[in-house]
């Protein structure tokens, strides 16, 4: 059976970038550790980035990371159960604004009665 070439193939044969990627680390126990993050969906994935400036993008100029290749980075996640693999992510949700604290609503005078307060009640009588 011939292999299929890239413009018959409804799909292309590479799914992932050739060579290693930029990985997100934290550091951990016993060095660094991949860093994990959640889809929108909420399942867990290995978030991996095609260039450091990708990375910096996304993530900022602080974030630590290595270079791994694919192949390797699911090795390293497998055992963790997480099986989804985000290269470049696109979208990100903003970063929560500062919101200013609630105006203090001015206090509400009270009215003092104008005289002793009087009931129009006939007394009662016990029977």
């Amino acid at each position: 059976m011939s292999e299929l070439l890239h413009g018959e193939d409804p799909e292309p044969a590479d799914r992932f970038p050739a060579g290693p990627l930029y990985v997100p680390v934290r550091p951990g126990p016993s060095g660094c550790a991949a860093r994990l993050f959640r889809t929108p969906l909420g399942a867990r994935t290995a978030v991996a980035f095609t260039s450091e400036r990708r990375l910096t993008a996304m993530l900022g100029p602080g974030q630590a990371w290595i270079r791994l290749a694919e192949p390797a980075l699911r090795a390293l996640t497998a055992p963790l159960g997480v099986t989804v693999l985000t290269v470049d992510p696109q979208f990100t949700a903003p970063a929560p604004a500062r919101v200013a604290p609630p105006t203090p609503i001015a206090p509400v005078a009270s009215v003092p009665p104008a005289g002793p307060v009087t009931h129009d009640m006939p007394a009662l009588r016990i029977a």
